[in-house]
């Protein structure tokens, strides 16, 4: 696919500044300006995360009531339920929920919902759960928001209710469609309509820290873990306190729910991370093991390609609530167990994936590429329309989704490109459909089958009235135009100082003019390996799945610089990201 190349420029006497007042490279300079640090001192802060810089959680709206009210829960002997979600940061957000109110003595039980028999979200099916175990408080984590007759009913009940989420609420206007009329709920002073409940903590409503306003579920469940350490005072760094041994769960769901690695997000994942490599928990280092990470370091990008697919492979085929033992398990021998058990699962997950990737991908072939995808297939396996849509939503750049039909009923998922707000999207043509719910990039979706056609021809109109057909032709941008001269382990190593990578906080690609391919060749599965010159300097480069036995002779290059370790020597290599002949 053709990719548009957007260099990122700044003003040279500003950069000039910025590397002088931060004592760090022009290049590293012109990469943080691109992030939106424009000072010596965010650029600091930036650079060197800490513990101590974790935000006040009762910076949250609602924090102070949950806590109040845990903590009379804890002193009546009161029994909990913690309503969870299948995917990786639902579940990570119950471990952190669960793990924080046994550590306060509470009765604690736990409820994961399974995808295909009680489908997402916090029910009144789940308030009869929590009337069968006599529980009479509920905690909802990574999910709620919209759980209006839910929070409602266990009211009814005399079941007092706690939502913890960081979905998007309903908006005050959506009351004017008669398909989404809303009973039961409260209303924000910012117009979003919220349930009756006796606290509702979620930083899309509103908070006092801007930090605070990406969190994911786990995130949000971490920051109340962090409350319930320090509830009688204004502030208590993790460190001090219980919460700092669920930074690894906490790094784990913010990385699988993909948002922005900045703030307080960079914060969790950075510190996370050392306990994950540390093995400080014995699920962790389960599943680490069976991912083939034994003695190996691991970085945060990697999560997503190792642990996080298998923890998500139980919501996606069966049923996961043993995930949580896992997360808990102090047992070496039963978390080794429950991780080849979610081991089995990811591998016979990936085949069903493979199978309804290519019914989809016959379909597309058959129907043609429009500004949106989308497919449907009689009982294509729910636990992995998600993953679909994403394939196909970058292969071709379009927002995709992904149906799967039964009983008359269309369910699914859709990913979206970034140019593209789906849940705005969807929010337009939303008297077409039975539901809806999700993030800007991703979301859920549920409609009657003889309304796809329609479906698909609003979204069209909607995209063709928000995009233009520069939108459907990917970029890559290029943070910094180097010599190949500014290439050296120096470098290398203060660019090992934006860690974790991730959404929000990509890695960073750089490049260069004019360069002179000397040697090229083709090398393992298809890969193309050559050295660069740039006037007296030469850099070895790779270009993974780039075979191409006769690039041009003088060429311009993206890449990331890296170090090659081999039979005992490092040097200096650059990892391709694309590169074209020089003009």
């Amino acid at each position: 696919m053709n990719r548009k190349w957007l260099v990122k420029r700044t003003n040279p006497e500003y950069i000039r500044y910025i590397s002088k007042a931060a004592s760090i490279s022009p290049a590293l300079a012109q990469i943080l300006i691109n992030k939106g640090l424009k000072t010596p001192n965010e650029i600091n802060d930036f650079l060197n995360p800490h513990l101590s810089d974790l935000s006040d959680p009762f910076d949250l709206p609602g924090v102070k009531a949950a806590v109040e009210r845990i903590k009379h829960s804890s002193n009546i002997n009161e029994r909990v339920l913690v309503h969870g979600d299948y995917d990786a940061d639902g579940l990570t957000a119950t471990g952190i929920m669960v793990h924080a109110l046994r550590m306060l003595g509470l009765d604690v039980h736990y409820f994961i919902p399974n995808r295909i028999t009680h489908g997402y979200g916090f029910s009144p099916a789940s308030v009869k759960i929590a009337k069968e175990l006599w529980a009479t408080l509920i905690i909802t984590v990574d999910c709620g928001i919209t759980s209006f007759d839910a929070a409602s009913y266990a009211k009814q009940e005399g079941i007092d209710v706690i939502i913890t989420d960081h979905h998007e609420p309903v908006a005050r206007e959506q009351l004017s469609v008669s398909s989404f009329q809303i009973k039961n709920q409260q209303l924000t002073t910012n117009n979003y309509l919220i349930p009756d409940a006796i606290a509702v903590i979620n930083p899309k409503l509103s908070t006092r820290n801007s930090k605070l306003e990406t969190l994911s579920g786990a995130g949000v469940a971490f920051k109340i873990a962090q409350a319930l350490d320090s509830s009688l005072v204004t502030r208590l760094p993790a460190a001090e306190g219980h919460s700092s041994l669920l930074l690894d769960l906490a790094a784990i769901g913010t990385m699988a729910d993909v948002v922005p690695l900045t703030g307080e997000n960079r914060i969790i994942v950075k510190e996370g991370m050392k306990l994950i490599q540390n093995n400080q928990r014995q699920g962790i280092k389960a599943l680490k093991s069976v991912a083939g990470l034994d003695n190996r370091e691991l970085k945060a990008e990697l999560l997503p390609f190792t642990i996080i697919p298998r923890i998500n492979a139980a919501g996606r085929i069966a049923d996961s609530s043993d995930v949580i033992r896992l997360l808990l398990s102090d047992i070496e021998g039963e978390a080794a167990d429950l991780s080849s058990w979610l081991d089995r699962l990811n591998s016979e997950r990936q085949k069903i994936e493979e199978e309804v990737y290519q019914e989809a991908l016959a379909k597309l072939n058959i129907e043609g590429i429009n500004s949106v995808i989308v497919l449907s297939g009689d009982r294509w396996h729910q636990g992995v329309v998600g993953i679909v849509a994403s394939r196909l939503a970058e292969e071709f750049h379009r927002p995709a989704f992904i149906l799967s039909v039964e009983n008359g009923v269309a369910k699914g998922s859709a990913r979206s490109i970034p140019s593209f707000d789906i849940c705005k999207g969807l929010a337009e043509c939303r008297d077409i459909l039975l539901s809806f719910g999700g993030h800007k990039q991703a979301a859920g979706v549920r409609l009657r089958v003889e309304n796809i056609p329609d479906f698909e021809k609003a979204l069209q109109d909607i995209i063709k009235n928000s995009l233009t057909e520069d939108d459907f032709i990917p970029s890559l941008e290029i943070d910094a135009d180097i010599a190949l001269s500014e290439v050296n382990h120096s470098l290398i190593k203060e660019l090992s100082m934006l860690e974790p990578l991730g959404y929000g906080n990509a890695e960073p690609f750089l490049g260069s003019r004019r360069l002179e391919v000397v040697n090229p060749r083709i090398v393992g599965n298809n890969h193309l390996k050559m050295r660069l010159k740039q006037g007296s300097q030469s850099i070895d480069s790779i270009g993974f799945d780039m075979g191409d036995p006769n690039p041009p002779a003088i060429i311009d290059a993206v890449f990331t610089p890296t170090v090659n370790e081999y039979n005992g020597n490092s040097y200096l290599q650059l990892n391709l990201k694309a590169f074209r002949p020089s003009r």
